[in-house]
């Protein structure tokens, strides 16, 4: 049965990467078609429409991000202690003499595969934990460069904050995806198929989380479009 194993993992494992492959190319090519991209560009107004006025915004502009570090700390908090009862987990196997067989249907009975199920698993909570970690380590940056004073013209250094925020956003993201790829790992240990069921499954449900509707798509033109006349005649009225 390491024939099934190989074949059913592999393919689960390919359909997650090819559905998130789409989801990187679709970010970068069409934004807005998703929500990542689309909450990028939320992002990026709500710092440029709250930097323009800091001493009345920032009380604001910092709850906000403290409210994004307490969910990123709660995220890799929850990593670490799942890494460390997995660790407790795999040694307490290996160490005991006596151990119990769990025949499971269509499923491997190589010694060493429940140490690589463990493995995978514990990886995948550490790149969840790196990565939230990373999330709070941008968030704090931007709860300083938040509360700088600027102009509403001097729009370079709010580029550079919006950018900043966006990036612990996905590093927020990316660990929140490795909690997701730890579904199958775990079903992974009930055997091969419900690995590759739960593979294909939480790819159909990501789809429907990641892209937006056509309303949304609409509204979201309607506003960049609305944005691109207010600019151009607040440019009008400095040139005269």
């Amino acid at each position: 049965m390491v024939s099934l194993d190989c074949v059913l993992v592999l393919a689960g494992l390919f359909v997650l990467g090819t559905y998130h492959v789409w989801l990187f190319i679709t970010v970068l090519h069409n934004p807005i078609r998703t929500v990542i991209g689309l909450n990028a560009f939320t992002r990026q107004q709500w710092v440029f429409s709250l930097m323009t006025d800091p001493l009345k915004n920032g009380v604001l502009i910092v709850q906000t991000l403290r409210n994004n570090i307490m969910a990123s700390t709660l995220l890799s908090t929850a990593a670490i202690t799942l890494c460390s009862v997995i660790s407790v987990l795999v040694s307490s196997e290996s160490s005991s003499s006596s151990t119990v067989s769990v025949h499971l249907v269509y499923s491997d009975n190589t010694p060493s595969l429940p140490s690589i199920k463990y493995l995978c698993i514990l990886l995948c909570f550490l790149v969840a934990f790196l990565c939230n970690v990373q999330s709070t380590r941008y968030y704090a940056h931007v709860s300083f460069l938040g509360t700088v004073p600027t102009w509403k013209d001097k729009t370079g250094f709010i580029e550079y904050v919006a950018a900043t925020l966006n990036r612990g956003y996905y590093f927020w993201a990316l660990g929140l995806r490795a909690f997701y790829l730890s579904i199958p790992l775990f079903l992974w240990i009930f055997g091969p198929i419900p690995m590759f069921v739960s593979c294909c499954v939480l790819s159909i449900v990501l789809y429907f989380l990641d892209t937006t509707s056509s309303f949304a798509q609409l509204i979201h033109t309607q506003l960049v479009k609305e944005e691109a006349r207010t600019d151009d005649v607040e440019s009008t009225t400095r040139s005269l």
